[in-house]
């Protein structure tokens, strides 16, 4: 993470850590995949974490050597997430939780979790949120499977029931958890933004075209060989990813004049996602009977990114909730009722 501040990173400024990227790229080196660690716990333990919670944390999770994952979604707190109710109850020098998360990406493989619970019920409900690290093995956590329509297990629904962690694994203040979590969401959007069509991974839309041009994505034809609706729905790809990049360049810009990215990284992912979207819809018709085909190979690449892609506008903040944020931060508009 060359742009985290030293000791941690190199702090180095947004256009050396393009750089940086570009030359890890030309080399073929791939960043690790620990995208809920580095990508959102990190940066809100830099915000807001004690020296010591950054010198527990922050040295494994970079080293690769421990795995995180985000318990902050509930059955009855999705898109409205300050309604969450898992509870934690002071009691000595822990807390006690009980409660339920759901949705929670990789949990059965986590070593941590950044946590939100109500440790004040009779507050607004914005204001009786804190923020926690979990530690994943503790008595009392049941992490169960959900399994997704490509077959695969990332999801997980995790119970609590008389779990004890320490008190100083509270991040920040007691009750001033929601001002974490509106850091953590903003890193969570500008993570969830990357090149690739499935939440910064994967194929992009130039892989798509690329692939059509040198043969086809199924393995026969050219471009110029589909039909001429095909040919529109390339080129519109193709327009959305160009798009795409350029608000992404406006966000590093932003950066370098000293501005924080704001509402504009909810408008990149609400594109970002319907476009990742098009890019395995258009894909899986490119493949043809090879889009029905698992396990390797092209064909089953661009099956299974289609069978994930109507994930993209529900996680991470619904398609939605990221343009009632644009709405009411950029265009002034009345909140939504």
């Amino acid at each position: 993470m060359p742009h985290w501040p030293a000791p941690f990173g190199r702090d180095a400024d947004p256009l050396t850590q393009l750089v940086i990227d570009e030359e890890l790229r030309a080399a073929g080196v791939r960043r690790p995949v620990n995208p809920i660690g580095i990508g959102w716990a990190g940066p809100t333990l830099l915000y807001a974490g004690t020296a010591e919670q950054k010198e527990r944390w922050l040295w494994p999770l970079l080293a690769g050597e421990e795995f995180w994952c985000q318990l902050f979604s509930e059955p009855g707190a999705g898109s409205d997430l300050a309604a969450l109710t898992l509870r934690a109850e002071r009691d000595g020098d822990h807390f006690v939780l009980n409660g339920q998360k759901v949705w929670t990406s990789y949990a059965h493989i986590a070593q941590w979790g950044i946590l939100l619970a109500r440790t004040d019920p009779t507050a607004a409900k914005h204001a009786g949120i804190s923020y926690f690290v979990c530690p994943m093995r503790s008595p009392g956590i049941e992490v169960r499977a959900l399994i997704d329509m490509t077959g695969e297990h990332a999801f997980n629904e995790v119970f609590f029931t008389d779990v004890r962690i320490p008190a100083d694994h509270l991040v920040g203040a007691e009750n001033g958890g929601w001002e974490l979590a509106k850091v953590t969401l903003g890193n969570e959007r500008v993570s969830l933004s990357g090149e690739g069509a499935l939440w910064g991974m994967g194929p992009t839309a130039d892989d798509l075209v690329g692939l059509e041009r040198r043969g086809g994505v199924g393995g026969g034809g050219v471009v110029n060989g589909v039909d001429p609706v095909m040919q529109d729905r390339l080129v519109s790809v193709w327009i959305e990813s160009e798009i795409l990049r350029v608000l992404r360049l406006r966000t590093v810009s932003a950066v370098l004049a000293g501005r924080a990215p704001g509402a504009e990284a909810s408008v990149r992912k609400a594109i970002a996602d319907a476009h990742g979207q098009h890019v395995m819809d258009a894909g899986r018709d490119l493949a043809g009977a090879f889009g029905m085909l698992r396990g390797t190979g092209t064909g089953a690449t661009w099956s299974r990114g289609f069978l994930f892609s109507p994930a993209l506008t529900i996680g991470g903040g619904t398609a939605e909730v990221q343009r009632n944020i644009v709405a009411e931060k950029v265009l002034g508009l009345p909140r939504d009722p």
